[in-house]
């Protein structure tokens, strides 16, 4: 017998000069990534002359923590971050639940009406009636000046719930006809076999909410007049606001060089509460990662 190495593939596996070149664009594309992030945060440590500047490039000028320490003593930033989780831990488990069981009825195919059901919601996927008739239902609904204003509206999406019901498609209908079998019910189904096997996809629709939960503030500024209910996004834009119109509405010299000394350290505020207010959602991620992919990729693929 011949020896097998007469026959080995010719074709080169892992050529050096592709693999340095995929090194250096994910090595490129990861630094495009992080590079803004890691610049806001030297700007935040930076002396606030410096920050002002936006002169700072690589590593902290000086070394100045009073815009942290700022953050950490502001009761209203508290306030508005225990809000915030509020609306996030309510908005993601609840967006779970609905995405879950609207997408299992969809998905049972002895449902009557199921392809009508599935167009009636496909269609305000696509057109919606605008901000003026959502701003009247919520005033109607009693929700206005109300943290349910954040939590009710932001409890159902119709591209989760598709989302799922083509996750839920990719499960063998094997598993629920031997349920069946066994003496199960429809709401064990749901529990026992289509909730433990949608993990993945139940991680994509809890980032995605997680983000735009956390992002949001429109709504708020819509229908949150006061700031006891109002969102952390919200405060910082407030913050960002107010420290922009100071020195403009300074009429004379003594007040404009006191403003201005002011909105040098308001700079570095500014990059502070960026951090303060990312760090969360990043530190949220790695949580996920696990069954992200999976779910991105079967919950947009299978059909």
């Amino acid at each position: 017998m011949k020896n097998r190495n007469q026959y080995k593939s010719k074709i080169k596996e892992g050529n050096r000069a592709v693999t340095a070149i995929l090194y250096l664009l994910a090595a490129l594309m990861a630094f495009i990534t992080v590079y803004p992030m890691y610049y806001v945060l030297i700007l935040s440590l930076s002396e606030p002359q410096y920050a002002a500047t936006m002169k700072v490039y690589t590593i902290p000028k000086g070394f100045n923590l009073g815009a942290y320490e700022v953050l950490v003593t502001d009761t209203k930033m508290w306030r508005a971050y225990a809000n915030t989780f509020l609306y996030v831990i309510a908005n993601t488990i609840l967006m779970v639940i609905t995405s879950t069981t609207v997408a299992f009825g969809l998905n049972y195919k002895k449902l009557i009406g199921r392809k009508f059901l599935t167009m009636f919601l496909l269609i305000p996927m696509y057109f919606s009636g605008g901000m003026i008739p959502s701003f009247l239902l919520i005033v109607k609904l009693g929700l206005y000046d109300s943290p349910l204003s954040q939590i009710i509206p932001a409890a159902f999406s119709i591209w989760n719930i598709i989302l799922v019901r083509s996750y839920f498609r990719s499960i063998p209908d094997s598993l629920s006809e031997a349920a069946k079998i066994d003496g199960a019910g429809i709401l064990q189904i749901l529990i026992k076999i289509f909730v433990p096997l949608g993990k993945p996809i139940f991680a994509v629709i809890a980032v995605y909410t997680i983000v735009a939960t956390w992002n949001s503030w429109f709504k708020a500024m819509l229908y949150l007049p006061h700031t006891d209910w109002q969102p952390l996004q919200m405060h910082l834009r407030r913050i960002l606001v107010e420290t922009t119109r100071t020195v403009t509405q300074a009429m004379d010299p003594a007040a404009a060089k006191e403003a201005a000394a002011r909105e040098l350290s308001n700079a570095q505020l500014q990059y502070a509460m960026i951090i303060f207010t990312t760090l969360p959602v990043l530190f949220a991620y790695p949580f996920f990662q696990r069954y992200f992919v999976k779910g991105m990729v079967m919950g947009s693929l299978k059909e």
